[in-house]
C-alpha cells in the first residue's frame, strides 16, 4: 500500500520560509519521479516542482529561484525548501509521485503567507 505523508506547513509572514517533507512508503522511492503541486482557493492544483530518479529538477516559473526541491533516497523522503515565500504561495501543497499504474498522493499540507 503506497503512502505518501507531508508536513512541514504551517503559517509565515511574506518573505519567510518553510520546509515541506514528504516521506513516502510502500514504492521503490529512488526509481520514482518524485513532485510538489499546491492548490489555492477557487484554483485549479498547479505543479510546482518535480525532481526525477536522477537528481533532475523543473520548477514552475513562480517558483524558481526562490524554491528548492531535493530528494533522500535513503529516508523515502522529497523536499521543498521554499524561501522567500509570498501571500500567492498560499495553498495546500501536496506531494506526487506518478507511476505506470497509477497517481500517488499524499493528503496535503496547508502552507499560508501572511502580508
Amino acid at each position: 500500500q503506497v503512502q505518501l505523508v507531508e508536513s512541514g506547513g504551517g503559517l509565515v509572514q511574506a518573505g519567510g520560509s518553510l520546509r515541506l517533507a514528504c516521506a513516502a512508503s510502500g514504492i521503490i522511492f529512488s526509481v520514482n519521479t518524485m513532485g510538489w503541486y499546491r492548490q489555492a482557493p477557487g484554483k485549479q492544483r498547479e505543479l510546482v516542482a518535480k525532481i526525477t530518479s536522477n537528481g533532475r529538477t523543473n520548477y514552475a516559473d513562480s517558483v524558481k529561484g526562490r524554491f528548492t526541491i531535493s530528494r533522500d533516497n535513503a529516508k523515502n523522503t522529497a523536499y521543498l525548501q521554499m524561501n522567500s515565500l509570498k501571500p500567492e504561495d498560499t495553498a495546500v501543497y501536496y506531494c506526487n509521485v506518478p507511476t505506470f499504474a497509477r497517481d500517488y498522493w499524499g493528503q496535503g499540507t496547508q502552507v499560508t503567507v501572511s502580508s
